[in-house]
């Protein structure tokens, strides 16, 4: 399928949130500067103004009582099957999707935030949503970055021997293990701050980004992920230091 033609899209803000985070326990609603993490990507969604609805996904009453109190919505909760360590995006995406339009609730496109970045700002979002649908040919947005550790200095283990990821095609010049960063060929990576793309994908075609992927660079520290406690102290570092700024959330602490 192709995109469809329009000029006023409606866009449902997905917030995953399920329970029983192992790497940081209790992640999505664990305290940053006062407030859940998962709070500042439900305000960061308010800010950006471009979403018909903002529905966080989670399998816990705690997290959805928690999720309402910051200004989304929590109609159903997810699936335990679609919940687990292992559980894909298509899974949960695809199931609230097509829940949420059995129930009336229809949109074009959807946007996953995740908990896990806090620093990125509805400024962003809305970035993001503008090139992407002035682009009007692709199927998805992620967000990247330029990526820390470039993979041509990396290497797959095979009998005791190292074999490089990524080899310079030109075998005459200098292998690419061997080159500095600056010389070596831009690589971007994901990273979780957001996604965009059309309904029509995860219903349809059982694909949450389909083939034609668009690149979104985020700056400073909108992309930075919490990923585990390291990342939650030097979040928290971050933010001592004023090197960043989370989203201002007007509500007092919640006490849910």
């Amino acid at each position: 399928m192709t995109p469809p033609k329009s000029d006023n899209f409606s866009c449902i803000a997905l917030i995953p949130a399920r329970s029983g985070s192992k790497r940081i326990k209790n992640k999505n609603i664990r305290l940053l500067s006062g407030h859940p993490l998962m709070a500042y990507s439900i305000q960061t969604a308010i800010d950006s103004r471009i979403f018909n609805h903002i529905v966080v996904s989670t399998d816990s009453r705690e997290i959805g009582k928690i999720a309402k109190y910051y200004g989304a919505e929590v109609p159903f909760l997810r699936p335990i099957q679609y919940a687990t360590d292992t559980s894909s995006d298509i899974e949960w995406v695809k199931y609230t999707l097509e829940k949420l339009e059995n129930d009336g609730t229809k949109s074009d496109c959807f946007s996953i935030l995740r908990p896990t970045s806090p620093f990125r700002q509805g400024e962003t979002i809305k970035r993001a949503w503008e090139v992407f649908i002035a682009d009007g040919k692709a199927d998805s947005l992620r967000a990247v970055e330029k990526c820390r550790q470039h993979p041509a200095k990396m290497w797959i283990i095979k009998n005791k021997r190292m074999y490089p990821v990524m080899k310079n095609p030109d075998k005459s010049a200098i292998p690419w293990h061997s080159t500095p960063y600056q010389a070596l060929p831009p690589i971007f990576a994901q990273n979780a701050s957001l996604e965009i793309a059309w309904n029509y994908l995860p219903i349809k075609e059982n694909s949450i980004s389909g083939e034609k992927i668009m690149l979104f660079i985020t700056e400073d520290f909108e992309g930075y992920d919490i990923n585990d406690e390291k990342d939650w102290i030097y979040a928290e570092y971050l933010i001592t230091r004023n090197r960043v700024k989370l989203p201002k959330i007007m509500q007092k602490p919640c006490n849910c």
